[in-house]
């Protein structure tokens, strides 16, 4: 690798330009190649002659394939490159049973909030969840008043957070889709930073009823008393005169909650409690070499420490499926891994579209070719541990070790999903920036430039850049990362969108059909 262009692969044709202002034409790489035209930061260029329907590979893997001829020193622009077709899943073979041969990480520990269930907390939140989108101005005019009038008085607790969504009416409740969205719901309420304090506001006449999503939680709706032990509050309850009387139903149960929660306190817990989610969002040429092993890396040594770790995003991988399925650390969780990826197949065959819609516009300007190459560099913030198990849209983590969490690849619906799954933590790698967070859980961002970084100082927490110029390593970077998640999740850290208050609403993925 020269200080001008990366090349991730001794196979590759094409190297990736490094200078923040590009290269102009003329310039000598350090292997003779002289560029014929300028070339942007973060854009391919040609090491070779590449001759016409000629392979083009970076990664070591074919990205696709040439539009004609392209001479040495060329940059290779989205309209030369021929899409391939993505691996055929029947011809994946699976893997034998392997026995896991990690070497551990012993002696890391972080501040977290111990929970009766077992988990462990990294916030300490009060989670308000709908059962329906009719209630939804409800909730946040209530999340609203909580805030200002309660939340003072509780020292302890982070803050109010409230699921607000579109479903529960007007959808086919039974329809074989609808166990996604309701499982979502459901397993989001058990969330470790909500403590196990959770209450649901309903109306009262909706397909999803509230009592589903807490089977087990006492269910009184004749009186106002009754309610004070119940975990749902319903608008239509013929006890309320106003809405001043619903509004005040749902502030004496959340003050019930916040009491509980406020005598929650940090104590040490083993680094075997984390459960990070992985995700990327507004990826760039460097995502792929930078934030992304990086993250792959901290990953590794999470695993390692005995913790739990996700990554997503199905349409980010499925051109990488033959490279993650041998992975997997037996058939059974191979084939898992390749059903979830022939459901998702059909599901945008019937949207008459394919896994090419996935790459953005900010993609392609930050390098980006096509969808092959975006899914390549997007594999790797799963590090190189085996893969153990592997969930369904919504589906809570059963296993400690790296998970495959199938979603779309929707930063907003994928992160609702990781929390559903039981994420802790969340590590989330840009390289043309992005101002995601969630309230839920503590978000650090990963910046894969330094130009980035530097110029989004306040809202990218950790720079991954210095690996594209050198100054560090992959493993150091990897490192640090590991450390600033402990660092967080102890509260010792404040993440950038935490102390700005950016945070997303929750989205639910409905593949099911409305009514």
């Amino acid at each position: 690798m020269d200080n001008t262009v990366i090349i991730t692969d001794k196979k590759d044709n094409v190297g990736i330009v490094v200078n923040s202002s590009g290269l102009p034409k003329g310039t000598v790489l350090d292997d003779g190649t002289s560029l014929i035209e300028s070339i942007p930061m973060g854009h391919k260029v040609t090491l070779r002659k590449i001759g016409d329907g000629e392979d083009i590979i970076r990664y070591g893997q074919t990205i696709g394939f040439a539009k004609g001829r392209m001479e040495a020193g060329e940059w290779v622009q989205e309209s030369k490159i021929l899409l391939p077709t993505p691996p055929e899943l029947e011809s994946i073979p699976l893997p034998a049973h392997r026995e896991l041969q990690l070497e551990p990480l012993e002696g890391y520990t972080f501040q977290g909030y111990k929970n009766p269930d077992g988990s462990v907390g990294t916030k300490n939140v009060l989670g308000i969840t709908t059962s329906v989108q009719c209630v939804a101005g409800l909730a946040e005019h209530v999340v609203k008043k909580i805030k200002r009038d309660l939340l003072p008085k509780y020292p302890n607790v982070d803050d109010v957070v409230p699921l607000t969504h579109s479903y529960g009416c007007g959808v086919a409740i039974h329809a074989p889709a609808a166990i996604v969205p309701i499982r979502t719901i459901r397993n989001i309420i058990t969330n470790p930073n909500f403590g196990g304090e959770v209450m649901v506001i309903g109306l009262g006449c909706e397909k999803l009823r509230p009592e589903d999503l807490i089977p087990k939680s006492p269910v009184k709706k004749n009186s106002k008393e009754d309610l004070k032990n119940s975990s749902i509050l319903y608008m239509q309850d013929e006890s309320f005169q106003g809405f001043d009387e619903m509004v005040q139903g749902v502030m004496k149960m959340a003050e019930e909650r916040l009491e509980k929660l406020n005598r929650r306190k940090r104590e040490t817990c083993p680094a075997s409690e984390l459960v990070v989610g992985m995700q990327c969002g507004g990826s760039d040429a460097f995502s792929g070499i930078t934030a992304n092993p990086a993250a792959g890396y901290a990953a590794d040594l999470i695993v390692r420490a005995g913790g739990s770790v996700m990554f997503s995003e199905v349409t980010e991988v499925r051109d990488a499926a033959h490279l993650l399925v041998p992975r997997t650390i037996n058939p059974t969780i191979g084939k898992a891994l390749l059903d979830e990826m022939k459901w998702f197949d059909d599901y945008l065959m019937q949207g008459q579209v394919d896994r090419s819609a996935n790459t953005a516009p900010g993609n392609k300007q930050g390098g980006l070719s096509n969808i092959v190459e975006k899914a390549l560099g997007s594999i790797v913030k799963s590090g190189t541990s085996p893969i153990v198990d592997v969930l369904g849209p919504g589906e809570k983590i059963r296993q400690k070790g790296l998970t495959f969490a199938a979603t779309p690849a929707s930063d907003f619906v994928c992160g609702t999903l990781q929390l559903a799954a039981g994420m802790n933590m969340h590590v989330f790698m840009t390289g043309r920036g992005s101002p995601y967070g969630l309230s839920a859980v503590p978000v650090i961002k990963v910046g894969s430039n330094t130009k980035l970084s530097k110029r989004w100082f306040d809202l990218i927490d950790f720079d991954a850049g210095e690996i594209a110029s050198g100054e560090k390593s992959i493993e150091e970077m990897g490192w640090e990362l590991f450390h600033m998640i402990l660092d967080v999740a102890s509260g010792k850290k404040q993440v950038a969108c935490d102390i700005l208050g950016l945070h997303n609403d929750l989205v639910l993925f409905n593949p099911g059909p409305l009514t």
